[in-house]
């Protein structure tokens, strides 16, 4: 049995007046979720907070009643049914509403169960795994940049300066249908789950964010300084981080040591 710490922050950061960014965790069910909004007259949070907000209902509700009793499987499928529903609201509300026109968002959706992490995700928001005092990256950008460096057009040092950084090629409310990329993960104690929106991975390299996890200091104070060496490196857009420690129940842990009779 495995125990979760979760937390999470949202911050405008130092250049835009509004915030785009939406995040939501459900510490009962194991759901967590973060959306980055795009679109004009404020249209972005419009988008990010219905995603989050329909997704968060909806699919919580699914999980609180299917228990830890789902498969993968069926996790995965609600997932989808959530997010194809998610998406066809917003894209409504953009098509009747003409402030609202062009509106879309990024998401990043997990679901943390026993041992396991079922992760979907649409556009350039990341999750990133740091397992001992490895970092690494556990989703791909769905980015014109991404497909750049897939067609090896550009290499990954590159495109850490190249234009046209934020242009994305998926987006939940933007068509009638939208493809969420859903992957299985096996949890072990001691990880730290990280999923943020492109206002901290624009701004911090891999090498600051592995820095900050790996410190002896509290989640919350973790998730502070990540927000923190966003604004360091120009604060340039809004910013949100969610973030989900792993430990052993120490229940369970006390209860196989006494099996083995230790």
């Amino acid at each position: 049995m495995m125990m979760y710490e979760f937390c999470a922050q949202t911050d405008p950061g130092l250049v835009r007046k509004n915030n785009e960014d939406t995040v939501a965790f459900d510490s009962d069910t194991g759901l967590c979720l973060l959306a980055d909004g795009m679109g004009g007259y404020n249209a972005g949070e419009v988008a990010s907070a219905m995603a989050v907000s329909f997704i968060n209902s909806e699919l919580g509700r699914w999980l609180a009643q299917a228990g830890a009793q789902a498969t993968a499987k069926e996790v995965r499928r609600a997932m989808e049914i959530c997010v194809e529903n998610a998406n066809h609201s917003i894209l409504h509300a953009a098509r009747s509403n003409r402030h609202y026109e062009g509106m879309g968002t990024t998401l990043v959706i997990a679901v943390f169960q026993e041992d396991r992490l079922v992760l979907g995700h649409i556009g350039d928001s990341r999750c990133y795994r740091l397992r001992g005092r490895e970092l690494a990256q556990l989703t791909k950008d769905h980015s014109l940049l991404q497909e750049q460096i897939d067609a090896k057009l550009i290499t990954p040092k590159q495109a850490l300066t190249a234009l046209n950084r934020n242009l994305i090629t998926r987006a939940l409310g933007v068509d009638d249908e939208v493809l969420l990329d859903v992957n299985e993960f096996r949890l072990e104690p001691g990880d730290i789950y990280l999923m943020c929106s492109d206002g901290l991975s624009d701004m911090a390299s891999d090498a600051d964010i592995a820095a900050i996890l790996t410190s002896t200091r509290s989640m919350e104070q973790k998730k502070l300084a990540l927000i923190e060496v966003a604004k360091r490196g120009g604060g340039r857009d809004n910013i949100s981080v969610v973030m989900v420690q792993v430990t052993e129940d120490p229940a369970q842990r006390g209860l196989l040591s006494r099996m083995l009779g230790k």
